[in-house]
């Protein structure tokens, strides 16, 4: 885990993520996806570094998905640093953020109250 790396503005771990080498994060001259992320033109909109600081309870873009969603109302809660302290701890324990090609085990939830129990416990 690299945990300088931090999140994307949507959520996403970018601490965990496996295309992070090829990728600067959301605001690098690298990013792929600039022109068609819908949460990154939006907090930059509003001025803000993430969505989870912006006040409104968004499921747009990425955010419509629950990994990123969860992630952010987790941070909103609890902060980051406990997020990145929970993720560490639950990689040590064998959970995967993701694999290429397939569904890691943040994925596999319908509840964003389930994902962040999971979250927290490391244990589904």
């Amino acid at each position: 885990m690299k945990r300088e790396l931090g999140f994307a503005r949507c959520g996403l771990a970018c601490c965990l993520c496996s295309e992070n080498e090829d990728c600067g994060g959301c605001d690098s001259e690298n990013c792929r996806d600039t022109s068609w992320c819908k949460n990154r033109k939006c907090s930059l909109e509003k001025n803000i570094s993430h969505c989870y600081k912006c006040e409104s309870d968004c499921r747009e873009g990425l955010l419509s998905k629950i990994k990123p969603y969860a992630f952010t109302v987790f941070i909103k809660r609890y902060g980051e640093e406990y997020l990145l302290d929970c993720l560490e701890q639950n990689e040590k324990n064998g959970v995967v953020y993701h694999r290429e090609g397939i569904n890691g085990d943040y994925d596999d939830f319908d509840s964003t109250e389930e994902l962040i129990e999971f979250i927290k416990s490391g244990k589904c």
